[in-house]
């Protein structure tokens, strides 16, 4: 887990190392371990480095094979590593380290851009060719790696987070009015390759760019999941379909043991996460850390879920760490947790996990998250209306369970110069749930929320919040092959018992029951879902500072709406809306867009 940052030039001059080094330092949070720049005519690499597996300085990187003519940097981690790196051996490969780094080095120079599909991970990768000088840029399945890239007509600068893009200079700040109107209606989700800047893109999951010297581009997406229900599987009953998906499971969280330091898990008490934990302890695994973050109730509110954590880490005897958070000043952290988004997130989850990342990465430098279940396996309130519906009314459907705003909503709230064409947001989703491969509206709901919703809101979250503090997180319901697996289950069982219902069967083989039959729980961060005092005035300075003033994104006479009655608009998912604008201030603000 690391960040890495280059430069491609195709003006004919030669890459800025400086430049390439000045977007690598703004990620020393993110690799606290080593730093490494290499450079050659037109291409400059740079990389900063967590040490997770071969902690040797023969895993520094960039990377340089000179017997194949490449060089790459790599983020993430590739499970299957010590297998590929036996089998490429049998190819006639020789290794110089003991780490996936080179084994995904290796893996391109066999197979070439189809390495990608020979890799089971998250990752993202920049290779650069010594005698084509081409360039190849990938990202992982489900995007749990981000690549941020900034293209002018002379060069291609590209990056683990879009601030360091920034740091190099020469980008585009002036807000997108399309990625604007994403992320006021589609709960601050902007989907690739766009992101709330106009020079920044990002590169979309599951996809491979090549980049040629002369200029052509060429780029592949190498999967796309079916979720339809497949013949082979047709005769299987719900204890087969329970049994394919804990074995499933089972592989995913035993390949993200697979380290040179100790591993942890994040535990909220909820079913994913402790029913990691306990698939981990039936692989063997005996004190394990697990981590708990709670905070102070407000309002009536409870702040934390300690009852059901600490009676998954009695359970399983894990050496179990409850983190509590006095009430205080919640600015300060707030302040950080926003200067660590690499784009705008409006979810108050991000300061508990910034929060929690803070003090887990002071015991270990990996822990595995039970994120991704909820889209995989149909936890969300939005799914089971969209079982009572065919697919030409899922996307009324979808839009009123999720959308924070329609076409008339975003004309409410937008100055007349920001306003983009028709309703962005709804077009996209209508184009998304509209696509062949997905036999149902639930299907196309899942499909939906699994490629789009889940990388561009929490995974995005949790890489952005725990490599703050230098802590990879790893995430097994997002092993391709279980979300593959899962894709093809019958909706009916995974919207039974009110959501998750094959997952809470595979629970109740293993897990006590108060943590099955329980009310969903969110990571609680009671000070931020009502917003007053030193929030809110943050939240009015941020929207009367001299550089939104100048922006004027947002109707004034709406702004003093929110304003004078703060907590009185909420979203279908009760976001605070006058939150999701000052948030976004706060973001460009904390970056230096003016």
């Amino acid at each position: 887990m690391c960040g890495l940052a280059g430069e491609f030039r195709r003006d004919g001059s030669r890459a800025q190392v400086a430049t390439v080094e000045r977007m690598a330092a703004t990620m020393s949070d993110r690799g606290p371990d080593d730093s490494g720049v290499w450079s050659q005519g037109p291409v400059a690499l740079g990389h900063r480095r967590l040490k997770i597996i071969d902690l040797s300085a023969a895993s520094g990187q960039p990377i340089v094979d000179s017997a194949a003519g490449l060089t790459g940097v790599f983020n993430g981690c590739i499970y299957n590593y010590r297998e590929l790196r036996e089998e490429l051996q049998g190819k006639g490969h020789r290794f110089f380290s003991s780490g996936d780094s080179e084994v995904v080095l290796k893996a391109y120079a066999e197979w070439g851009t189809d390495f990608v599909d020979h890799l089971i991970g998250m990752f993202a990768v920049a290779i650069t060719e010594r005698d084509s000088g081409r360039l190849v840029l990938a990202r992982d399945r489900l995007g749990i790696k981000p690549l941020y890239l900034a293209e002018t007509p002379g060069v291609v600068r590209f990056a683990s987070t879009l601030p360091a893009l920034l740091a190099a200079g020469g980008v585009d700040t002036t807000i997108d009015p399309v990625a604007l109107a994403h992320y006021l209606s589609f709960h601050s989700i902007v989907p690739p390759p766009r992101t709330i800047l106009r020079g920044v893109a990002k590169l979309p999951p599951a996809t491979v760019r090549v980049y040629e010297p002369d200029g052509r581009v060429d780029e592949r997406v190498y999967w796309d999941p079916s979720f339809t229900r497949q013949p082979e599987r047709a005769g299987w009953s719900a204890r087969d379909w329970e049994d394919a998906l804990l074995s499933s499971l089972t592989t995913a969280v035993r390949r993200r043991m697979v380290a040179d330091v100790p591993v942890g898990v994040l535990l909220s008490g909820g079913l994913d996460s402790s029913l990691v934990v306990a698939l981990l302890a039936g692989e063997g695994q005996r004190g394990l850390a697990t981590f708990s973050i709670g905070f102070d109730a407000v309002g009536g509110r409870e702040g934390d879920e300690f009852r059901y954590s600490d009676l998954i880490a009695k359970t399983f005897d894990t050496d179990h760490h409850q983190i509590r958070v006095a009430a205080r000043d919640l600015v300060p952290p707030l302040e950080a947790a926003v200067a660590a988004m690499a784009e705008p997130m409006v979810s108050h989850d991000c300061v508990a996990f910034y929060l929690l990342s803070q003090e887990v990465a002071k015991h270990v430098k990996v822990v595995q998250s039970g994120q991704g279940a909820d889209e995989i396996l149909g936890g969300y309130h939005w799914y089971p209306p969209l079982a009572s519906v065919d697919r030409d009314a899922a996307l009324a459907t979808y839009a009123r369970a999720f959308f924070d705003r329609d076409a008339a909503g975003l004309a409410r709230v937008l100055d007349p110069a920001w306003l983009a064409d028709g309703d962005p947001a709804r077009e996209f989703v209508a184009a998304h749930l509209g696509r062949a491969g997905a036999d149902t509206a639930v299907d196309a709901g899942l499909r939906l929320d699994t490629q789009i919703m889940l990388t561009d809101d929490p995974v995005k979250r949790v890489d952005n919040m725990t490599m703050a503090h230098g802590l990879e997180a790893r995430v097994p319901f997002l092993d391709h092959e279980f979300v593959e697996l899962a894709a093809t289950c019958p909706p009916e069982l995974k919207l039974a018992q009110g959501g998750k219902g094959v997952l809470k069967e595979i629970g109740r083989r293993v897990l006590p029951h108060e943590v099955i039959d329980r009310p969903k729980g969110y990571f609680p961060v009671p000070g931020l879902t009502h917003l007053e005092g030193k929030l809110l005035d943050r939240v009015r300075d941020a929207l009367s500072a001299p550089e939104a003033q100048r922006r004027s994104l947002f109707r004034t006479d709406y702004v003093k709406t929110l304003l004078d009655a703060p907590n009185a608009e909420l979203t279908p998912l009760n976001g605070n809306k006058l939150w999701q604008l000052g948030l976004l201030e706060m973001w460009l603000q904390s970056h230096g867009i003016d």
